[in-house]
């Protein structure tokens, strides 16, 4: 999506310490789940980003004409976690390689995106994702958007620390847990 020159601009306030990193990985009742349990990840907050409509609703999002993905913001110490950890993790915990979707979620609020601060975010990511299309670790080339960051809003306070609070709905159990399973599977050396 190449809308730029169209896009609202907001701002961001960093706690002094911490890194920013905006990710899009499908649902983001999903990546919140995971990120929020990393070791070095100080705040989670579920919203929307990259889209044209200031301040989207969830049910703007839905329509998948606003331009905006399903992401998280990471705040996080890279004392204690490094970006190429946090990636890592990101781009374990979904499949990079489907265009605008993940599972049955299906359309372009749900894309793989990677919304940077800087040039160095944007380095490192950019990197990763050509080391893991050589490797050819999936069986497609990973079509993870990586892009200079624009803009974010909040969702709405009920899809904040979703599955925390509703681990027992069906979607959560049947979707979020086996992703939360993964993470400590795969990366249990990195939980709080």
């Amino acid at each position: 999506m190449n809308l730029e020159h169209e896009l609202p601009k907001t701002a961001v306030d960093i706690p002094a310490g911490l890194e920013l990193i905006t990710l899009g990985a499908g649902c983001f009742w999903c990546t919140e789940a995971v990120f929020q349990r990393l070791d070095g990840v100080e705040k989670v907050v579920s919203g929307y980003a990259g889209g044209i409509v200031p301040n989207p609703s969830y049910k703007q999002i839905c329509t998948g004409t606003t331009g905006h993905a399903e992401v998280i913001h990471v705040f996080y110490n890279p004392e204690k976690i490094s970006l190429e950890s946090l990636l890592e993790v990101f781009w374990a915990t979904h499949d990079p390689t489907t265009l605008n979707r993940q599972g049955a979620d299906v359309g372009p609020q749900y894309r793989s995106s990677i919304f940077y601060q800087n040039e160095n975010q944007k380095e490192i990511a950019s990197r990763l994702k050509a080391e893991l299309n050589a490797s050819q670790i999936f069986d497609r080339p990973i079509v993870t958007e990586i892009t200079a960051f624009s803009n974010f809003y909040p969702a709405e306070n009920y899809h904040q620390d979703y599955f925390n609070l509703n681990g027992m709905q069906p979607y959560c159990q049947f979707v979020v847990k086996p992703k939360v399973d993964k993470l400590k599977k795969f990366f249990g050396d990195r939980l709080k």
